[in-house]
């Protein structure tokens, strides 16, 4: 859930921080009024490529903060995953520097778009005019079944028993390349000494 969103120095924003209740918020408003503006900004933080022509002041840094409620989305697999210290309550921050650098963070972890984009995809959906919600996607199909049978448990032993599975697949691997650099370095010491055998070196031999 959403609990608070800050944006800085962003399009027309100059500083603004905006606390959600819990339930049903709408944000209402006359054309340009700067509904948009505000998923502009949240869109930052879920993992959108950075503009930097939608920097308010282009002698300062864009900065924009999400606050999260996450305890029940089940997502301590996925930071386990990513290396990131878990809590029930995420921040998302993304910054774009004045030199059109961009940097974003997770709990003020630094980190990629491609992690803040795989656990945004999982705390939050925008759905724009003639958007439709991925109702055709299995996945997102299997979250809600999950959801609604109380799956946490099982899905969270399944995903410790996979990266299990993935680590010993990893070693036995390492195991068989050890294997197979043995089994040339035999060859190759074997034609060595059979040379020298061959060769019936003698004491003093040059």
């Amino acid at each position: 859930m959403l609990l608070s969103l800050t944006i800085k120095n962003y399009a027309l924003i100059r500083d603004l921080a905006v606390d959600f209740t819990q339930g049903l918020s709408i944000i209402t408003g006359e054309t340009g009024a700067g509904k948009s503006i505000l998923l502009g900004g949240l869109s930052l933080v879920l993992g959108k490529r950075a503009d930097t022509a939608l920097v308010y002041d282009k002698g300062n840094k864009c900065v924009v903060e999400a606050r999260f409620g996450v305890k029940q989305y089940g997502l301590q697999p996925l930071f386990e995953k990513e290396d990131l210290d878990y809590d029930d309550e995420l921040i998302l921050r993304r910054e774009i520097l004045p030199n059109g650098k961009s940097r974003a963070f997770v709990n003020d972890t630094p980190t990629n778009l491609n992690v803040l984009s795989a656990i945004s995809s999982r705390i939050i959906d925008i759905h724009s005019q003639h958007e439709t919600l991925q109702l055709a996607d299995s996945s997102y199909q299997f979250n809600i079944v999950d959801s609604i049978a109380g799956n946490e448990e099982l899905l969270s032993g399944y995903a410790q028993g996979m990266e299990e599975m993935k680590r010993l697949e990893k070693e036995l691997g390492q195991l068989h390349e050890k294997e197979a650099q043995a089994l040339r370095d035999h060859d190759y010491n074997q034609f060595i000494f059979q040379e020298l055998e061959d060769a019936d070196l003698e004491i003093d031999e040059q």
